[in-house]
């Protein structure tokens, strides 16, 4: 009889291993598979595409757990033909995301990142330094999924007013308003700062092209840790370059790494980080409960408790 292998596209420490033996003893566990193996790969935890072609081959493949949120990398068609289970990592990344866009809102709000670049300089800005109150600033997060929830309960706090856009428009946690992804440029004018936590589906790659960025206030700020490829590049360039915005504040991009050459690394009006606002301590913990809960559930029922992700939608 052949083996049943469960597949991790990384190590994870022993205590989850035991775990994973524990709920599943007919199973066996591997982080390296030969080529005899791939035929008998059930369950994959995470996604290497150099086993892509084989693992599809395979009638045995039954459940896809993505490592994050984003499952536009993956080949939704071909588990949607195949009827592969895939669950996301939603809501592993909720507050570090949720730090990163206030460590954005603070320091762009008093003139931190203004100092920082006078600092290399050596240049004393005084009062001139630009700053402002970030009570009573409206903000709307795009993307009203996990992380936008978290958002919007931490900005609460520093006594902003929070609008949500969703695909529908339907009411979120929260979110003083919600409108729908349709309402997006009857909002925009209205706000101070925009945040793109946006999964990458057809609907929203390329969203934030030159016609939506001539709707944003002039003294708006752009956040975007959502997807890269939700941003045309060069069209935020010229916006930026129009004053059509005040400042962007980018984690991800449509090309990665950002190449030395490119234009945004010099301009003033925005702060370039690594795609690093997701790094989370404590991630393998966090990954595993999904995992697990979703292992028991699999195993009872074949279906996924958590996280199971709608292949036609790509969230």
């Amino acid at each position: 009889m052949s083996e049943r292998i469960i597949y991790a596209d990384r190590p994870f420490r022993d205590e989850f291993i035991e775990e994973i033996h524990t709920i599943a003893p007919g199973y066996v566990f591997k982080t390296e598979l030969q080529p005899e193996d791939l035929p008998n790969v059930e369950i994959s935890l995470g996604w290497n595409s150099n086993y892509q072609e084989k693992l599809l081959a395979s009638s045995n493949l039954k459940w896809v757990q993505s490592i994050s949120a984003g499952v536009d990398q993956l080949p939704l068609e071909a588990f949607s033909k195949k009827h592969i289970l895939l669950s996301n990592g939603s809501g592993i990344h909720s507050e570090s995301i949720t730090e990163h866009v206030l460590g954005i809102i603070l320091g762009y709000s008093r003139g931190l990142f203004q100092a920082q670049r006078a600092q290399s300089e050596m240049k004393w800005l005084g009062s001139s330094i630009r700053y402002q109150p970030i009570q009573g600033k409206k903000i709307l997060i795009i993307g009203t999924g996990h992380i936008g929830k978290m958002i919007a309960k931490k900005v609460k706090a520093l006594d902003m007013i929070c609008y949500g856009i969703n695909t529908s428009g339907h009411p979120a946690e929260g979110m003083e308003k919600t409108f729908s992804l349709k309402q997006l440029q009857e909002v925009l004018p209205e706000v101070d700062f925009v945040v793109n936590i946006l999964p990458l589906t057809e609907e929203t790659t390329g969203l934030f092209d030159q016609h939506i960025f001539e709707h944003f206030d002039s003294k708006a700020v752009f956040i975007n840790v959502g997807r890269g490829a939700s941003v045309k590049t060069q069209d935020l360039i010229q916006a930026l370059n129009k004053q059509q915005l005040s400042f962007a504040a980018l984690d991800v991009f449509e090309e990665e790494p950002l190449p030395q050459d490119h234009p945004l690394w010099k301009m003033d009006n925005v702060l370039i980080t690594s795609h690093i606002a997701g790094l989370t301590p404590d991630f393998q913990k966090k990954l595993m409960s999904i995992f697990l809960t979703n292992l028991k559930s699999y195993l009872a029922t074949h279906n996924l408790q958590t996280n199971q992700v709608k292949l036609f939608a790509g969230y």
